[in-house]
């Protein structure tokens, strides 16, 4: 029927799936030529052109220049048009909201980060989270309007059955059972919502270290302990949203936490969360103690005791594997996964000495032997993910050519 997405077979939808493969290639490889898009999707030279002429049409390819360097005639390149459609991501915490937004190909062309301290009503969260995108919107030299998505990572995570935030109670002026519905009002363009460890795992299975692995953990250390669950390649997010909040777990070692969610802690998070690792070098007699915040601190502690290797620092080093291989255990033991991705700046600080020492006790303490890297998106990885999920839905919208 005329004006319909057709149906699966028909040379509509044949043609839509072949411009979805070009485009998909050009996004990976960059610039191509016709007779290379043509090899690397199995079409004819005829029917390459006709493709990238439609695609052209559209504006989704621009023409970018000619090879060179090779026998014969330089042959035109075509690539993906960065202005097609533009995404936004956020990654908001207690003290600031970051902002940015891409291009369809995945470049980030603005940034903008807004500091939001003390206390916060659901109203002035609705002006922070404008005034954020809106910098990153004239960074990029754009209007609010141009933003086709907008996906906005928080801690915890928002509860599918009610709105509420939940599993985050030191996020200020979010809680608000109304806040979803203001935040959709005040914003032109279509608005997820992702708890940010979660981010963290989509950029690492897009970007990183998971990127061809569908049933992988990341644990994440920074201000907070979380993890985030992918299973068959896709993001196990649980009944209300909290799967993977795994600071909550109840883990040998630390008193028994009642009443978790109003505490904002629990066992795995006083065992081995960032907020640890000062008590525990003074235990040992490290002195001169970093100072900042709980991710800094940690962190510094961390990358010194990784970089000493011996005596003391050697020994905490040790004892924070142990506390981590613990509480992974219990994930492993459950979900038996791929890969187990370390990430935060807390972990990441150890590098390979802590990486190995966690593989090593894990392998005793668990009778499933998933492979430990760390994560190798080390730059906004919270905002990255956020661009990257934006980015995916925004490409399915744009990139569909049967409607």
């Amino acid at each position: 029927m005329a004006g319909t997405a057709g149906t699966p077979g028909t040379p509509r939808v044949l043609r839509a799936m072949n411009d979805r493969a070009a485009l998909d290639l050009l996004l990976e490889h960059g610039p191509l030529s016709r007779t290379r898009i043509g090899k690397l999707t199995g079409l004819s030279k005829p029917t390459a052109s006709q493709l990238l002429a439609r695609l052209e049409a559209a504006g989704l390819v621009l023409a970018t220049g000619t090879s060179e360097g090779r026998p014969g005639p330089n042959a035109q390149l075509y690539a993906v048009n960065p202005a097609a459609a533009h995404a936004a991501g956020l990654d908001v915490t207690p003290d600031r909201i970051r902002a940015a937004v891409a291009d369809i190909t995945g470049r980030t062309v603005g940034e903008y980060a807004l500091p939001t301290p003390g206390r916060r009503s659901a109203q002035s969260v609705v002006r922070q989270v404008t005034d954020a995108l809106d910098g990153a919107v004239k960074a990029a030299g754009l209007a609010r309007d141009d933003i086709r998505r907008l996906v906005i990572g928080t801690p915890g995570a928002f509860d599918p059955n009610t709105g509420r935030l939940r599993y985050a109670s030191h996020l200020p002026g979010w809680h608000s059972p109304a806040l979803l519905d203001d935040l959709a009002a005040a914003l032109p363009m279509p608005v997820e919502y992702e708890n940010d460890v979660n981010l963290v795992a989509i950029a690492e299975q897009r970007l990183g270290a998971a990127r061809g692995h569908g049933d992988f953990v990341l644990l994440w250390n920074e201000e907070g302990l979380g993890a985030a669950l992918v299973l068959g390649g896709r993001l196990h997010r649980g009944w209300t949203g909290g799967a993977g909040e795994v600071g909550f777990l109840p883990v040998p070692g630390t008193p028994l936490v009642r009443q978790v969610t109003k505490a904002n802690s629990g066992g795995y998070q006083a065992l081995a969360g960032s907020q640890a690792l000062p008590g525990l070098a003074a235990e040992l007699g490290i002195g001169d103690l970093p100072t900042g915040s709980r991710a800094e601190a940690g962190a510094a502690l961390v990358a010194r005791a990784a970089d000493h290797g011996t005596g003391p620092h050697r020994e905490l080093l040790k004892t924070y594997a142990t506390r981590l291989a613990t509480g992974l255990a219990s994930l492993v033991s459950v979900l038996d996964p791929e890969l187990v991705v370390l990430s935060g700046t807390v972990l990441t600080a150890g590098g390979e000495v802590l990486r190995a020492l966690v593989q090593a006790e894990l392998e005793e303490l668990a009778a499933a032997r998933p492979r430990l890297v760390v994560g190798d998106v080390r730059e906004h990885p919270v905002l990255r993910g956020a661009l990257e999920s934006a980015l995916a839905t925004t490409r399915d919208e744009v990139f569909d050519t049967s409607r």
